[in-house]
């Protein structure tokens, strides 16, 4: 009912009835992240992860949500140019140089970088960056991949230009909640028009585990990247293991979402 007396219009009631449930949502998912909010993981573990070969991280194999839906990553295209945030020594970035795109990968470990070649029979000359001082980039012989050691957020479209695909397993879930922002940013910045960017992220209880992995919401997913572009949740699967269950996980949804630029008209 509109109180007409108060000069309150049902245009009025409607925009404060979206902002409510706007602030609601937010609050929910700020509630939501809470217990992990200020975790924070500096650059320099990582490296010592990798030093110490504490990577149960890294898959030996392709990642089969990237194999599931690869059809719609490509759309029809040669020769995409895909970039790998926090890349590590994913095998599916040969996966991707064997049928002919070229890869573009940042990753703070040297060490992890120069196993990705040799375990993959490889040889690579060495270059430095002189944008990013004390980079950097590792150039395939044989295949077009190039990987980029160094701070991801040091890196940027006028290192290495834009791209058409990007597939992200185990980079968003892995920086710290409190750098998502920025993160969206840098992403959203590497993106061509036709940018096909491939998201895996997590669901769990957050109360049992610290992270990293950390929890991503698809309300978050939205909020950091909806503005911009169009979402589409392709693949949504149980994910829990023996490993998760070690860290005190009762579940472990693993989602996977499609994200590309919006058109602008």
């Amino acid at each position: 009912m509109i109180n007409v007396a108060s000069g309150v219009t049902s245009e009025q009631i409607s925009t404060l009835a979206v902002f409510i449930q706007e602030s609601w949502g937010q609050a929910n998912i700020t509630s939501m992240l809470a217990p992990q909010a200020n975790r924070v993981m500096a650059v320099k573990e990582w490296e010592e992860r990798w030093q110490e070969d504490r990577i149960g991280f890294h898959q030996p194999h392709v990642h089969k949500m990237l194999e599931d839906n690869i059809d719609k990553v490509i759309a029809g295209r040669t020769g995409v140019r895909f970039f790998f945030p926090l890349c590590g020594k994913a095998v599916d970035m040969k996966w991707l140089a064997d049928m002919g795109h070229s890869v573009v990968g940042v990753e703070i470990s040297e060490k992890a970088i120069k196993q990705f070649y040799e375990e993959n029979n490889m040889t690579y000359s060495e270059e430095s960056i002189p944008a990013i001082p004390g980079a950097k980039v590792y150039k395939s012989s044989e295949r077009n991949i190039s990987l980029y050691q160094c701070d991801l957020f040091n890196f940027s479209s006028s290192i290495d230009g834009q791209f058409g695909g990007i597939w992200d397993r185990g980079s968003l879930v892995a920086i710290n909640p409190r750098d998502r922002e920025k993160y969206a940013a840098l992403i959203t910045s590497l993106m061509a028009k036709d940018c096909r960017y491939l998201l895996d992220t997590l669901l769990y209880n957050p109360e049992l585990y610290a992270g990293p992995p950390f929890l991503v919401p698809n309300e978050q997913v939205h909020g950091l990247f909806g503005n911009s572009c169009d979402i589409e949740l392709l693949q949504s699967v149980d994910a829990l293991t023996d490993r998760q269950r070690a860290w005190g996980l009762d579940y472990l949804t693993e989602n996977v979402h499609l994200i590309t630029p919006k058109s602008k008209n």
